[in-house]
């Protein structure tokens, strides 16, 4: 469970990170150069934010399992 509200931010920092692109590629000199590092960076951010989802959900640590399989 905690993989698929993983996806939520790292959709928002893959956006970010593709404007931040987009933008970049208008731009010329150093500031274009350090627009494609930050893009790549927001990059990462996103993949990390995933791997540390997928990391909680198949190591059990995820607390909203808990929240979901009460009894009542």
């Amino acid at each position: 469970m905690c993989f698929f509200f993983s996806l939520l931010p790292a959709t928002f920092w893959l956006v970010i990170g593709y404007v931040v692109l987009y933008l970049s590629t208008r731009l010329d000199g150093p500031a274009k150069t350090f627009g494609r590092g930050l893009a790549v960076w927001t990059f990462i951010i996103a993949g990390f934010i995933i791997l540390a989802g997928a990391y909680v959900t198949t190591s059990g640590l995820c607390p909203m399992g808990e929240w979901m399989n009460f009894a009542g």
